[in-house]
């Protein structure tokens, strides 16, 4: 087996114009796989990015950075050039996975050169790899995801640290690459926070490969080693500190302890590769029950079975070096959301995105025994590229709405809350007002016990089908719950619409009771006083909404529209 760096790389032979042509040909196939997605509306987390965020227009670049400082720089810079428009903003993660391929390209195939694999099948399946990682239909979610921006922009910079250390000119990585590498390296954690996991990656290959299975390679690069340990060391205790006040992460995390977490985690580890192998079945809210005890849903079972695979890649790794150190690379880039650290959501496809590049190794280690002609080799990796095409682009689909994406995940799992509140929620904004009567009426169901948020937004489907007074009643069971002027303001709302002028200002006025300082109150008052033609009335509660909240838009648009309808009238003869 050869060395990682057993010479310096010498540049290809192929004209200039022919690696211009590879890069439009895998934009010009990314485009078309992932079309459905690219003018999609945006989904799920979406909604919750910071170009979303309340006078957006007016914010300074200051309130966009964050904790994750470069990723949400290139949603502003999406921002400040495209405003809402969702096509710009897919486009980006379109562009940003296809140089990811092509880092892929250049990765795989430099590993298939440290195992002496040459000539027209390195390239083969240097293609095949890098095709797979651009098409697989499991990736799909984090390219037509616009919050998965972090996964696609943080591994560009991952892969280009890797990429910097795996070409590099002699064993000791010289000085000037450390830089580089570190460069990248501090790029990428700044996007998402599983990337602190590369030294361990780079500790591992050089054990693996540079001197194989020994730890001399280690100590030739300690001048690499110490200042990335340094910098990794501040970066999980960034992430530490980010997990101390994170409400979906971390050990304070109401849903399960940590070692629940691992215990689920050996199953959705199987889930993964299952998914990798045959990927069927593919939802974008998976409803994965935990395992409390070990030998709650055979989790005893499935670390049984990684352990064993663990034994076998180590007992051949001479034999199957891509392979088994595919397999612990794997592991080890999962391990950031993967172990014992507690998300509330425990699977997601896009945890898959960075130690995809692992399954690939292990995938043309064995293809690599397979010595076929060329072209039969190429016909059978070009089949499946075409098939694994087909399923992304009908997977992209899924992404294309909120009302595809929720339905189809409240479609694969019936008994999941979130996608059934969702896919209600999406319903009603498409103005399906029976149909999603009908969705809440099955959260309620599949839910223990109805929130305060489940009612109003029920509330809301009902009077959105006509059913005045059971959405009020719907609205009054919120209320019990949890009593707001929010929901009295909901309630004002349901009867103004149907001009119950008195029954909407007994529940305006309550909520003025509760909270004086609640500036919706004052614009659903200014909106019954417009209905009556009361215009001077309106025009003084919405003053009054903005005087508490100068950013309330909706007060500002309804303002406008009140002081523009009193000058027209001020106009007409005989006024």
């Amino acid at each position: 087996m050869a060395t990682a760096v057993e010479d310096a790389p010498r540049p290809s032979g192929a004209p200039w114009w022919a690696w211009i042509a590879g890069l439009i040909l895998v934009l010009f196939v990314g485009f078309e796989v992932y079309g459905p997605a690219l003018n999609g509306e945006f989904v799920f987390d979406d909604q919750y990015l910071p170009f979303m965020m309340p006078d957006v227009q007016n914010a300074p670049l200051q309130a966009w950075l964050g904790v994750r400082p470069f990723l949400q720089l290139t949603y502003w810079w999406n921002y400040q050039n495209w405003g809402l428009e969702p096509y710009p903003y897919h486009a980006v993660s379109v562009v940003l996975h296809c140089f990811n391929t092509l880092l892929i390209w250049a990765i795989v195939r430099r590993f298939l050169k440290m195992v002496d694999e040459t000539g027209v099948r390195r390239e083969i399946l240097a293609a095949f790899a890098a095709g797979l990682f651009l098409l697989h239909p499991v990736i799909t979610e984090s390219v037509a995801y616009v919050t998965s921006r972090s996964e696609a922009l943080s591994i560009f910079f991952f892969l280009l640290a890797y990429a910097v250390f795996l070409f590099r000119p002699r064993p000791a990585i010289p000085v000037p690459h450390i830089i580089l590498l570190l460069l990248f390296f501090g790029i990428a954690c700044t996007v998402k926070e599983h990337t602190t996991f590369l030294p361990f990656l780079l500790l591992l290959t050089d054990f693996w490969f540079t001197t194989p299975f020994r730890f001399e390679g280690i100590r030739r690069n300690l001048h690499l080693y110490i200042p990335i340990a340094f910098f990794g060391l501040i970066g999980i205790w960034a992430v530490f500190k980010v997990l101390s006040g994170a409400n979906s992460a971390g050990f304070r995390l109401a849903e399960f302890t940590w070692y629940q977490y691992l215990f689920t985690q050996f199953r959705v580890i199987w889930t993964y590769l299952r998914l990798y192998l045959l990927p069927v079945g593919q939802n974008g809210d998976y409803a994965f029950p935990p395992s409390r005890i070990i030998t709650e849903h055979f989790a005893w079972l499935a670390l049984f079975g990684l352990l064993a695979v663990c034994w076998l890649a180590w007992r051949y790794r001479r034999e199957y070096p891509l392979a088994s150190f595919g397999w612990f690379g794997f592991l080890l880039l999962l391990a950031p959301t993967s172990s014992v650290v507690p998300i509330a959501d425990v699977i997601v496809e896009r945890r898959l995105y960075l130690p995809f590049f692992c399954l690939l190794l292990i995938t043309v280690d064995f293809l690599r025994r397979w010595r076929p002609t060329p072209a039969l080799l190429a016909s059978a990796c070009g089949l499946l590229l075409a098939v694994s095409a087909y399923a992304a682009h009908e997977r992209s689909k899924v992404w294309s709405s909120a009302l595809v994406f929720w339905g189809d995940a409240a479609s694969k799992a019936p008994t999941n809350a979130r996608a059934r509140f969702q896919l209600a929620y999406a319903q009603w904004v498409n103005g399906q007002c029976d149909a999603a009567v009908r969705s809440y009426e099955e959260t309620a169901k599949i839910t223990a016990k109805s929130d305060d948020r489940l009612l109003v937004d029920w509330g809301l489907a009902l009077e959105c089908a006509g059913r005045t007074d059971d959405a009020a009643a719907k609205m009054r069971q919120a209320y019990a719950i949890a009593p707001s002027a929010h929901i009295q303001t909901q309630i004002g709302m349901i009867y103004g619409k149907k001009n119950r002028f008195e029954e909407a200002m007994a529940a305006l006025n309550e909520a003025e009771k509760l909270d004086p300082r609640f500036e919706m109150t004052y614009v659903y008052k200014g909106n019954l006083y417009a209905t009556r033609g009361e215009v001077d009335t309106a025009i003084g509660f919405y003053k009054h909404a903005i005087a508490i909240n100068p950013n309330n838009q909706n007060a500002k648009q309804a303002l406008d529209l009140a002081e523009q309808g009193k000058a027209a009238a001020a106009r007409q003869p005989g006024r």
